[in-house]
Parts: structure tokens; C-alpha cells; sequence
């Protein structure tokens, strides 16, 4: 393998790694908790939208909403969150996804409405976008270990000894 091609395919894993990465480690949107009844109230929190750059909004869609909540409250632990309350949910699944000011995306998370007296309230649920950033790390991985075996092989035989 000529020494310009693994340079390049080097650079080209690096390249794509830091894309992908990035943007897949840092968006991270929950709610809390992950289960309501039908009238309750759940958290939505974008912790990586910063206040000072506008408020965040949350698309909330399922069976019987798509709805946007606007936020300009800061977060205790950072970003911006506000209070749904779900009286006149159908019950089932709904998605929250969440755009910063900047209009940047905090990513997706996901709760149920279940009957009144139904599952008790969980922790929270956050979605993380995980397969991006498996390829982001295994992309700058296999970059790294291609360095290595590249410099390696140029080093003089009585360097190696």
C-alpha cells in the first residue's frame, strides 16, 4: 500500500469521524418520566440548547398531537425545559423532538400516556442517535489503528529491535 493512499484514507476516516461524532454526542433530549397517566404532567428537557441563544422548541407528535411547546426556562442541570400536561391525551406513545434557537437539533425522546391508575411513573426516556455515533468512533478508530501499522512499517528494522 503506497504511503499517499494510507495517508489519505486516514485523513478521510478523521474527516468523517469528527462530522459524525460531534453532533450525535452532544444532542440529548429526555423526558420525565418516560410514563404519565392520562392528565399528568411531564418534563421536557433539551440539555444541550443553550438559553442565551433563543428558546428551544419541542415538536411533540403521537396519536392525537402534533403540537409545538415553546421554552425559555433554563433547565437546573443546563439547557431549557418546560411542562406538558397531558389532560385530553389519547393514550399511547408520543415523540418529542427538539430544536435549539440556533436552530441546532437536541435530539428525540419518546413517552406514554397510560390510563389513569395504569403503570407507575418511570425515569425518564432519552433517545440518543447511538448508531451515528458508533460510526463516528469506529470510523476514528480504524483511522488511528491504520497511523499506527502505517508508521510502523517506516520505521528502520534496528529501531524495531
Amino acid at each position: 500500500m503506497k504511503v499517499s493512499t494510507a495517508l489519505c484514507s486516514a485523513a478521510l476516516g478523521v474527516g468523517l469521524g469528527t462530522l459524525l461524532l460531534p453532533g450525535a454526542a452532544l444532542a440529548d433530549t429526555t423526558v420525565s418520566p418516560a410514563t404519565t397517566p392520562v392528565g399528568g404532567t411531564v418534563v421536557l428537557t433539551a440539555t444541550t440548547c443553550n438559553p442565551k441563544s433563543g428558546d428551544a422548541i419541542f415538536r411533540v407528535t403521537g396519536p392525537n398531537r402534533d403540537q409545538n411547546v415553546r421554552s425559555t426556562t433554563a433547565a437546573a442541570g443546563g439547557g431549557l425545559s418546560a411542562e406538558l400536561f397531558t389532560a385530553g391525551f389519547t393514550l399511547g406513545t408520543y415523540t418529542v423532538t427538539a430544536t435549539c434557537g440556533d436552530g441546532s437539533s437536541a435530539g428525540s425522546a419518546t413517552f406514554t400516556v397510560t390510563p389513569i391508575g395504569g403503570a407507575p411513573a418511570g425515569s425518564g426516556g432519552g433517545n440518543r442517535d447511538n448508531g451515528a455515533l458508533a460510526a463516528g468512533g469506529t470510523l476514528l478508530g480504524t483511522a488511528a489503528v491504520g497511523a499506527v501499522i502505517l508508521f510502523r512499517r517506516r520505521r528502520p528494522v534496528s529501531a524495531v529491535a
